[in-house]
């Protein structure tokens, strides 16, 4: 081989190995930052995903805290109404019963008492 072909080579495989080794890194670079893109994009839709979930969970408790509420409520009043409906049936339950009912009447009403 002649040594024009063997300088020429040496040349080459300096010039262009080290350009290829600067356009490999390029390449590596926008790989790098496309992947860190991607992976900040999905972080950031795990924290939205997550706030609105917490959010989520927050209103469904408390309208079931407002359910619950309501509940214990009716039921009271519906165990209150089961007591004077029993009272009513004891022995002289009518007269408590009329004793306890609101009797408000105007005085342009006649009022007549059936016993």
């Amino acid at each position: 081989m002649s040594k024009s072909f063997y300088k020429n080579r040496i040349f080459h495989k300096e010039y262009l190995g080290s350009l290829f080794i600067k356009r490999q890194q390029k390449q590596d670079n926008f790989v790098s930052l496309i992947f860190l893109i991607i992976k900040i994009s999905f972080s950031l839709l795990a924290i939205i995903s997550l706030i609105k979930l917490g959010y989520s969970s927050k209103v469904r408790l408390t309208r079931l805290r407002e359910i619950e509420e309501s509940f214990l409520y009716e039921k009271y009043r519906f165990n209150v109404l089961i007591d004077k409906f029993d009272d009513l049936f004891s022995s002289e339950g009518e007269q408590r019963f009329m004793k306890d009912q609101d009797q408000i009447i105007s005085r342009d009403i006649i009022r007549v008492i059936w016993r």
